[in-house]
C-alpha cells in the first residue's frame, strides 16, 4: 500500500494497523496524519512503547500517557482509582485519536490493560473507549522480552490474555477491527541487490544466490575497517571489544559511577533498560555512543562521536560527534515514576563505549556502516535487524554468521502473509469508493471529535491557541539558544512564571525534554521532589494552589510548577 492510500484511510476514522519494512515511511505518514489532525483542531494522543521511540513522535510513553507506569498489569482495584485520577481522567477523556508507536515491543497483556484503561474512563463499552487507535510498528522487529512471573487471579479474571510475545494475539486486536495498512514503498536503503537480500529474508526465501551477496561482504576481523560500530548478538562480545579497546589507548583513564534512588527491584528494572553502564570508564580518543535524546543540545539515542577532553573543574567528558558538533556531556536521569510520583532514578552520563553493540541495543538505528558478527545469534529475526540497521551493501562488513541469522519466526511470517492479503482487500475496497464517499467519510470523523471540516474554518479559539502556540514558539527558540529564564521573560517582556507556564506546555508537547529542566532545579528542591510530587498524587490534582495550601507556602508556585514539570503526567 501506499503512504497516500494509508493516509486518506487514517482519515476516515478508522482503527488501523500501520506496518511494512524498516525505511517504508511508517513515521512519516503518522506524522502527515497527526499534522492533518492538529490543523482541524483536534490533538490527537501520540504515544511509543518505548521512550526512543516517542521522542522520534514527539509524544510520550504509553506507559505513562495511560497512568500504568511500571504496570503492566491491573487488578479492578487499581483500575478504578486511576479512573478517578484527575489528570489521567482528564487527558483521556478529551482524547480523540490514541496512537501507539512501536507495537510490536508491547505484549497482549500490557495492549489489554491500555484497552481497560481507557474503555472505564471513557465510560464507553467501545474498544478503547471508542477512540480511534493507531498502531505502528513490524513484527519483524525483535519482541519484548518475557519476565516469567505468574499472573495475580484478579488480573487473569481482568483480561484472560495468552501467555504470548505478540500483541496480535491480545484479544483486543481483534476486537478494535482493526484495516491493515502495509507500506510497500522503500525510502531508507538505496541498494537495489541489498532491498532484495533483506525481503528474501523477510519472506522466508533466503536461497545461495542472496547469501553470495553478503558473502562478497564477508572481512576478517583484523581487516575490517576502525571506528565503525560493530554489531554482536551477545553482551559478552560486546563487552569484550570495547575493554580491548579501550585498553589500547594510552591516558588516565575516567571513572563516572551511576548514581541511583529507590527500592532496590525498581533500580534493577532502570539498570537493565538503561544503555549507560553503572560504571562508565572513558579515555581521551573512546569511540562513544549516546544514549538518550537531547535535541536541545544536539543529540540523539545513536549519536557517534569521540572524547575529544574532560571538562576543566567539572571533568565532564566533552564529545565530538561525527558531524564535528563539540559537546560537554552532562548528566541525565533515567525514571520510574507512578501516579505522577517519583518511584526510582538512575543519574549518569549518557553515553557507553562504542566500538561495539548488541544488535537488540541497535534496534531502531540507521547506520551507514556497520562490522557485524552474526554467527552467535540465537533468536528468530536477529540477523534481519542487524543487517536491515545498514543502508547498503557497501556499508556492510560480516565477520560471520550462522544458520539462524536468515531466519525469522514462523508464526510472524504466517501473520505476516495474512497482514499483506488483508492490507491489498482493504486497498482495493478504498480505491473503489467513489472520491465524494471517501470524503463525507473524512468530513464525518473530524466533526464527530470536535474538530473543523477545513483548515481554513478553524474558530476563533483555536485561531486563539495558535497565538499561543506562536508566543510558545518564542520562548522554545529562546531556550534552545541555551538563555536562562530570567533572561528569556527581560527578553520578552513577560514575568518568569509566564515563561514557566510555556515551558511546561512546550514539556507535555513534547518540544523540551524532562532532562533538560534539572538546571532549572535547585538541590534543595531536587531533594523535595518526592515529597512534592506524593503530595500531588495523595490529593488526586495538577493544580497548583491545593499543593501549595497543603505545605503552607513552604515552597513557591514556580517551585511546585518545576516539581509538576518533572512529572510524567
Amino acid at each position: 500500500m501506499l503512504q497516500e492510500t494509508a493516509l486518506e484511510i487514517l482519515k476516515t476514522g478508522a482503527n488501523v494497523f500501520l506496518t511494512g519494512e524498516p525505511g517504508s515511511g511508517k513515521t512519516h505518514t503518522i506524522n502527515r496524519y497527526v499534522s492533518y489532525l492538529r490543523a482541524r483542531g483536534i490533538e490527537p494522543a501520540v504515544t511509543a512503547s518505548t521512550g526512543i521511540a516517542a521522542t522520534h513522535l514527539g509524544g510520550m510513553t504509553i506507559h505513562s500517557w495511560s497512568g500504568l507506569g511500571i504496570k503492566t498489569r491491573l487488578s479492578k482495584y487499581e483500575l478504578d482509582k486511576l479512573a478517578f485520577t484527575e489528570y489521567l481522567n482528564k487527558r483521556i477523556s478529551r482524547a480523540k485519536v490514541l496512537i501507539i508507536d512501536e507495537i510490536s515491543m508491547l505484549g497482549p497483556e500490557m495492549v489489554a490493560t491500555v484497552e481497560a484503561v481507557c474503555r472505564e474512563i471513557k465510560d464507553n463499552t467501545l474498544p478503547f473507549g471508542g477512540l480511534q487507535v493507531i498502531f505502528v510498528g513490524d513484527f519483524f522487529q525483535l519482541p519484548p522480552v518475557v519476565r516469567n512471573k505468574e499472573n495475580n487471579d484478579e488480573q487473569e479474571k481482568l483480561f484472560n490474555e495468552p501467555k504470548s510475545r505478540f500483541a496480535f494475539h491480545s484479544s483486543v486486536w481483534n476486537q478494535a477491527n482493526l484495516f491493515i495498512c502495509y507500506l510497500t514503498e522503500q525510502f531508507r536503503q538505496d541498494d537495489d541487490k541489498f532491498l532484495e537480500v533483506l525481503s528474501a529474508i523477510r519472506h522466508n526465501v533466503f536461497n545461495d544466490q542472496h547469501l553470495q551477496h553478503l558473502i562478497k561482504r564477508q572481512t576478517e576481523a583484523h581487516l575490517a575497517p576502525k571506528g565503525v560500530p560493530k554489531l554482536f548478538s551477545h553482551n559478552v562480545n560486546v563487552d569484550k571489544v570495547n575493554e580491548e579497546e579501550l585498553a589500547k589507548i594510552s591516558g588516565e583513564e575516567k571513572e563516572f559511577i551511576a548514581h541511583s534512588y529507590g527500592a532496590r527491584p525498581l533500580v534493577e528494572t532502570l539498570q537493565k533498560g538503561c544503555l549507560s553502564p553503572e560504571r562508565l570508564c572513558l579515555k581521551i580518543g573512546a569511540v562513544v555512543m549516546f544514549t538518550k535524546n537531547n535535541l536541545r543540545e544536539g543529540f540523539v539515542n545513536g549519536t557517534l562521536g569521540r572524547v575529544e577532553s574532560f571538562g576543566k573543574g567539572s571533568n565532564q567528558p566533552i564529545v565530538r560527534t561525527k558531524d564535528g558538533k563539540r559537546i560537554e556531556v552532562t548528566p541525565m536521569d533515567w525514571t520510574i515514576e507512578e501516579n505522577g510520583r517519583l518511584k526510582a532514578s538512575i543519574t549518569q552520563f549518557p553515553l557507553r563505549l562504542a566500538w561495539a553493540i548488541t544488535v537488540h541495543k541497535s534496534q531502531g538505528m540507521s547506520l551507514d556502516e556497520a562490522v557485524m558478527d552474526l554467527s552467535a545469534v540465537f533468536e528468530y529475526g536477529q540477523g534481519y535487524v542487524a543487517l536491515s540497521r545498514v543502508r547498503r551493501l557497501t556499508g556492510l562488513h560480516l565477520l560471520g554468521w550462522n544458520e539462524q541469522t536468515f531466519q525469522v519466526h514462523p508464526e510472524v511470517l504466517l501473520k505476516d502473509k495474512a497482514m499483506r492479503l488483508d492490507s491489498e482487500v482493504i486497498e482495493n475496497a478504498f480505491i473503489s469508493m467513489l472520491p465524494e464517499e471517501l470524503k463525507t467519510m473524512q468530513r464525518n470523523f473530524i466533526l464527530a471529535s470536535g474538530g473543523r471540516e477545513n483548515a481554513e474554518e478553524i474558530t476563533e479559539k483555536v485561531k486563539k491557541n495558535n497565538k499561543k502556540g506562536e508566543t510558545h514558539n518564542e520562548t522554545l527558540k529562546l531556550w534552545q539558544s541555551g538563555k536562562k529564564i530570567a533572561e528569556i521573560a527581560k527578553e520578552r517582556g513577560l514575568t518568569e512564571q509566564t515563561i514557566l507556564s510555556h515551558i511546561e506546555k512546550l514539556v507535555t508537547k513534547g518540544k523540551i525534554n524532562r532532562a533538560d529542566l534539572k538546571s532549572l532545579i535547585s538541590a534543595p528542591l531536587l531533594h523535595a521532589l518526592p515529597r512534592i510530587q506524593e503530595v500531588f498524587a495523595k490529593l488526586g490534582t495538577e493544580k497548583l494552589a491545593p499543593v501549595f495550601a497543603r505545605f503552607g507556602g513552604e515552597y513557591s508556585y514556580n517551585d511546585l510548577r518545576l516539581a509538576r514539570m518533572m512529572s510524567e503526567r
